[in-house]
């Protein structure tokens, strides 16, 4: 396995960070600075920073219905609550992707940061579902045709693959992750969000899965969010694919 995903399986960083560790120079091969061809077998000891390194022994990942008020980090000092009160300890168990400390709703959560790597690159285009309630009630149906058209944020452009009028909202279908993003969008047609849930992200629903519970995905919901992403990411490179316009 190369060192990259090797590093990224361990659960600790995303593939792109373990690359730039790589580059720094601060991970060995037994014994040896690794570049970005080395190749990891079984057996190898694999150091960062002087510290041995080993993927976990066991992939997890998690579906947790985040409630209102709890962030996605460990690392806030001035976060009350966060998600990892309402978890088991499971050592490298990370979020894929976010959702902020006001959103609720799907939460993936894994140790296997090359799934992560998958489900977070925009060129993976992995779909996510919201409901909206907004200050301004049901989105009209021309403002979801100009969120599918695109709007432009201080970030850049942002479309909506789809989106359609809910009562008091909207649902809307993304397969970008940018930081707060649903809510910025909204914000930019004149209807702020008062609510989000975040209903599915890939093949994985939400459910009827309680706020504040969680449960383990089966093998083979994990190898569905695998073949998601795979396959988007072959459809947007075909040679025939076109921009997607």
């Amino acid at each position: 396995m190369r060192i990259n995903r090797y590093l990224a399986r361990a659960g600790l960083l995303s593939r792109r960070k373990a690359e730039a560790l790589v580059r720094e120079g601060r991970v060995r091969v037994n014994g040896q600075p690794a570049d970005l061809t080395t190749q990891v077998r079984e057996g190898d000891r694999v150091e960062v920073d002087g510290k041995p390194l080993e993927p976990p022994k066991e992939r997890v990942v998690l579906a947790l219905h985040k409630p209102r008020g709890y962030t996605t980090t460990r690392a806030d000092p001035h976060a009350q609550k966060t998600v990892y009160d309402l978890l088991p300890e499971i050592p490298g168990l990370h979020p894929v992707g976010r959702l902020d400390r006001d959103s609720e709703g799907l939460l993936l959560l894994t140790n296997d940061g090359e799934l992560t790597f998958r489900l977070t690159h925009p060129r993976h285009g992995v779909r996510k579902v919201y409901r909206v309630w907004t200050e301004g009630g049901t989105l009209p149906q021309a403002l979801c045709r100009r969120l599918v058209e695109g709007v432009v944020l201080e970030d850049g452009p942002a479309r909506a693959l789809s989106c359609r009028p809910a009562p008091g909202g909207a649902v809307l279908v993304l397969a970008e992750g940018r930081k707060r993003e649903v809510r910025r969008m909204l914000k930019k047609v004149g209807y702020p969000v008062r609510r989000l849930l975040r209903l599915q992200v890939g093949p994985i629903r939400l459910g009827d899965l309680p706020p504040g519970k969680w449960r383990r995905l089966s093998p083979e919901e994990v190898a569905a969010l695998y073949n998601e992403a795979d396959v988007y990411h072959r459809e947007r490179t075909r040679p025939d694919s076109g921009s997607g316009d």
